[in-house]
């Protein structure tokens, strides 16, 4: 009997992609869209299209109380607090990995399939690998780098093998399945124009206030701004100010402050929380060296990750690296296998 796996289909190229696959591999495939946001139908009607025209089963979550709930509150929280979040790697462990996988298992599924542009190996004596996918510029293994063992299990990536993009939206065109001058999605799924500023003012009016911004070292006054929450470290465009180049070295949203340097801030130590080892965990005090990326689309810095215990991780670099916003996702690399990942914590220094 085949194997049942369920793919959670957006009606895109890779989903649609990733199920062609399936089916071509012998898996019995059950299709699976969230409804995560009010308005967000269109995307479900196309889904279903695609999974009408591959004879499939079709079906539609709604999980908008649950997405307001882990992943809009939690970006909204996240700036408030001077932080700035990933919510796509949230999103991925707690709800295409959490809520979604336990829908699919309910209904019968082993395994659990998406589009991302990712590997996963199976290592032997229970222990997945999760390695970066074969299209470097697609890749999306940073993203997946709070999965858990138990979650990588399950899953199936069947479109991180591919290395030409191109190739697959011809594909996915000549079967009428998606049509070739869809659009690729490049923000987040309910920031369409990327205005973040915008979405978390209207929750949280109270931050929008004229502050600040003061130069790093002096604290001369150059400008102001409308609430420091806007602002991340690194940050030089859309600051308002000449002479420049100006680069946002910290944020004190309690204070409404922002600070910023002609030269953009680095740092030698990252402190991370909340990690999850991909590997097995070193003792507390010991180091693996590897290369940390801390930005998804940052150039891998080699490092020595230094195990804290209790969740934490030193990130010691050999040379100035850019410093980073707490909030955001650190991960580890050996190679293209996936060490390590855990969220920023802090000042970077």
């Amino acid at each position: 009997m085949a194997c049942t796996v369920g793919i959670g289909l957006s009606g895109g190229v890779d989903s649609a992609w990733a199920a062609v696959s399936l089916l071509k591999e012998g898996y019995a495939v059950r299709s699976y869209t969230m409804l995560l946001q009010d308005g967000g139908e269109p995307t479900a009607q196309k889904a279903a299209a695609v999974a009408q025209k591959l004879g499939i089963p079709h079906r539609v979550l709604d999980l908008r109380n649950e997405f307001t709930e882990k992943i809009l509150d939690y970006f909204v929280a996240e700036y408030a607090e001077g932080r700035t979040p990933s919510p796509c790697v949230r999103c991925n462990s707690l709800v295409k990995f959490g809520l979604l996988r336990e829908a699919m298992r309910a209904d019968g599924c082993e395994r659990i399939a998406t589009g991302h542009y990712a590997r996963r190996e199976d290592l032997g004596e229970g222990r997945v690998g999760l390695f970066r996918g074969a299209e470097p510029v697609k890749d999306q293994s940073y993203f997946l780098g709070l999965l858990t063992q138990e979650q990588l299990r399950d899953a199936l990536f069947p479109v991180g093998t591919r290395q030409d993009k191109n190739a697959v939206k011809e594909e996915m065109a000549k079967l009428g399945l998606v049509p070739k001058e869809q659009s690729e999605s490049q923000d987040l799924c309910f920031l369409p124009n990327g205005a973040f500023a915008e979405f978390v003012s209207v929750r949280r009016p109270e931050l929008v206030r004229r502050g600040k911004i003061l130069e790093e070292g002096t604290g001369k006054v150059l400008g102001e701004h409308e609430g420091a929450f806007a602002y991340t470290v690194g940050q030089r465009r859309g600051l308002g100010l000449g002479g420049g180049p100006w680069f946002v070295t910290r944020t004190s949203v309690p204070e409404n402050l922002v600070f910023v340097s002609r030269e953009a801030a680095s740092c030698r130590e990252v402190m991370l929380r909340g990690v999850n080892w991909l590997v097995e965990e070193p003792c507390v005090g010991e180091g693996l060296e590897c290369e940390a990326q801390l930005r998804y689309r940052m150039r891998p810095r080699q490092c020595t990750a230094v195990n804290l215990g209790e969740g934490r991780v030193k990130l010691l670099f050999g040379e100035d690296a850019p410093a980073v916003p707490a909030g955001q996702l650190g991960c580890g690399y050996q190679g293209d296998r996936v060490i390590l990942a855990g969220w920023i914590q802090g000042e970077t220094r």
